[in-house]
């Protein structure tokens, strides 16, 4: 189902049209993946990396995820060898997301319950640890797809369309940082070759 926020909603949830703007890019390029508009995704997989590098923090798991999807996008464009630095920065920036998973803040939850509420404010803390404990479980499972960014693809077109109907069931409703988390992961499409039976090919990718 289409989303619509506005700028008062963004407000109220500490995001900003940037962090908004990541997911429309990312969403579409790998929407584009899907229909098979290769061209089209390795574009719009630049632009998410450009708004990335400008926008959001160095250690933000978004950052990550696009500079591995357009390592991914340009060696399917063919244009592999002038991947080293976009490889050597994402290997990098996966190592930092530690850090902003550790300052991560868990949604809250709204509920009918007055009990709920008090009990969930009575355990913050240990609502907040499982969050982050989920958060490394997620960035070790990137890890261990991505390897050490050697050989990077991108997935063919069916599994980006399985990617996308899995965020577009499983996106939190708000806008907060897990939000943000499952879609640096869930909307990455770059894998190493190992992992990748079908691995895209052709078209051209624009500079970053």
């Amino acid at each position: 189902m289409p989303e619509t926020w506005d700028f008062q909603d963004l407000i109220a949830a500490g995001w900003s049209e940037a962090d908004l703007e990541w997911e429309q890019l990312t969403e579409a390029a790998v929407s584009a993946l899907a229909a098979g508009r290769n061209n089209e995704a390795f574009e719009t997989f630049g632009a998410a990396l450009r708004l990335a590098r400008t926008k959001l923090a160095k250690d933000d798991p978004r950052l990550a995820s696009s500079l591995s999807n357009h390592a991914a996008a340009m060696a399917a464009a063919g244009e592999g060898a002038m991947t080293g630095q976009v490889r050597a920065s994402a290997l990098q920036a996966w190592g930092d997301c530690e850090r902003w998973i550790g300052a991560m803040t868990a949604p809250r939850t709204a509920r009918s319950s007055l009990f709920h509420l008090r009990m969930e404010r009575l355990h913050r803390p240990a609502y907040e640890e499982r969050w982050k404990v989920k958060g490394r479980e997620l960035l070790a499972g990137v890890r261990a797809d991505l390897g050490a960014m050697e050989d990077l693809v991108l997935v063919d077109a069916v599994t980006a369309g399985e990617r996308l109907s899995r965020w577009r069931r499983e996106r939190p409703v708000g806008l907060n940082d897990p939000r943000k988390l499952l879609g640096a992961v869930i909307l990455l499409v770059a894998r190493h070759s190992d992992h990748s039976e079908v691995a895209v090919q052709g078209g051209e990718v624009a500079g970053v």
